[in-house]
This record gives structure tokens, sequence and C-alpha cells, in this order.
């Protein structure tokens, strides 16, 4: 898995655009455009990713025959699985749309630890969850600060992910080959 998706940098940086987009759109536009940004973007975040991957010239997919096909499966649904109950949430409170989605995308990430086999997807995870939790009391009125702040953390996170990459590849390169 981590080697097939750089290590999951692409795909945080095709999230983060996605989190960007929809803040902006948020901030100078509607906030229902936002919502559909995040939700509707959200289900094209793994094809753009492979669109990414193909372009670079990397495969797109792992092997059938890798046994985290399955993991991978069942943690991308988790996210569109909690998105009624964040609609819910914001059908009284507006503000708390990024919120839920730092909770939910940020739990979503943990299993990435297993996954890619990357504790650095941990400290992301820690950091939506938190924000998920603080922006509300503390930012009450403010309904894009959170897509913003999840916008940042992916794009971090990306960079982060495709340094880790790059330096185990090059690792990889170094190391004598057995006979």
């Amino acid at each position: 898995m981590r080697q097939v998706y750089l290590g999951g940098s692409v795909g945080q940086f095709v999230s983060s655009a996605l989190w960007l987009t929809s803040a902006g759109v948020g901030t100078w536009g509607l906030r229902t455009q936002a919502m559909l940004v995040l939700i509707v973007g959200g289900a094209f975040i793994f094809p753009l990713s492979v669109l990414v991957l193909r372009a670079l010239g990397r495969p797109g997919f792992v092997s059938r025959a890798n046994p985290l096909n399955a993991l991978a499966m069942q943690v991308a649904f988790t996210v569109p699985l909690a998105i009624p109950l964040i609609l819910a949430a914001t059908r009284g409170h507006p503000e708390w749309f990024y919120a839920g989605f730092l909770i939910v995308v940020g739990a979503h990430y943990l299993p990435f630890v297993t996954l890619y086999g990357q504790p650095a997807f941990f400290a992301p995870a820690a950091v939506m969850v938190s924000a998920g939790f603080l922006l509300p009391p503390l930012r009450p009125q403010d309904f894009t600060l959170g897509g913003w702040v999840g916008g940042v953390v992916l794009l971090l996170l990306g960079a982060w992910l495709a340094t880790l990459h790059s330096s185990e590849s090059a690792r990889l390169a170094r190391k004598p080959h057995s006979p």
C-alpha cells in the first residue's frame, strides 16, 4: 500500500484540495454549496488520486492479492456512512459541519496507521479530532474555520508523507540487493 500510493501522500493532496476548495466556497459563496463540494467531492478522492498516480507514471492500484485490500475498502466506507450523522448535527448547528467532518475524517485516519504501516497518521488524526471538538465551543459562529484547518492539516500531511516516502525509497535504492 505504502509503495503503490506513495505513502498515501497523493490522496492527502487530493483531499486537501477538496477541503480547501470547500472552505473557499463557504467563505466566499454559500454554505450549502460548500457542503456539497465536500460531500460530493469526497466520493471522487480515490478516483482522482488514481488519476494523479497514473499521470505520475505509477500504478493506480495494489495487487488484488494484497491482504490489506479488505481493510482499505472497510476504511473507505466509514466517512460516507457517517455523513447522515454530520448532516443531522448540522441541521441545528450549521457551523458544526466542518467540525463533524474533522472528527469523522480524523478517526478515519487511525486505521491508516495499519493500512500504510505508517505511524505518521496518528498526529493528523489527533489534530483533526481535537480541532473538531474544540472549534465549536471556541469559535461557535465560524462556519468555515474547520474547513480551512482540515485543508491545511491534510496539505501538511501530504507533504510529510511525500517526504517520508521519498526518504524510504532512497534508502531502499541504496540498500544492497541480495543475490
